[in-house]
C-alpha cells in the first residue's frame, strides 16, 4: 500500500515552497505537486483578480495555490468536519 504524503507544498506564487500539513485520513489524496504545477501552467502563473473554487478541498492545496498566485477570491468546499477546521486556519 502506497503511503500518503504528510505534507504538500505550494509550487508557485508568493507562497512558493510553503509546506501544508496533510491530515492522515483514509481516502484523502491531495493533488500532487506536479499535477497542480501542470494545471496552473495551463491557466497561467498570474491569477490576479480571478475567483478560485476548490470543490473537494481536503488539504486545501488547490485553493491555496490559486490564492498564492493572486486569485482575488477563493472558496474551498469540504464536507468532512475533521478537514474543515485546518482549512479555516489556513
Amino acid at each position: 500500500m502506497k503511503r500518503l504524503p504528510q505534507e504538500v507544498r505550494i509550487v508557485g506564487g508568493r507562497w512558493k515552497r510553503t509546506r501544508l500539513a496533510v491530515a492522515d485520513k483514509p481516502g484523502l489524496r491531495p493533488t500532487p505537486d506536479r499535477v497542480r504545477e501542470t494545471l496552473f501552467n495551463w491557466l497561467g502563473q498570474d491569477l490576479t483578480g480571478w475567483r478560485c473554487l476548490d470543490a473537494f478541498a481536503g488539504s486545501g492545496a488547490l485553493g491555496l495555490e490559486g490564492a498564492s498566485r493572486g486569485a482575488a477570491h477563493g472558496l474551498m468546499v469540504e464536507q468532512d468536519p475533521d478537514l474543515v477546521t485546518p482549512l479555516r486556519k489556513a
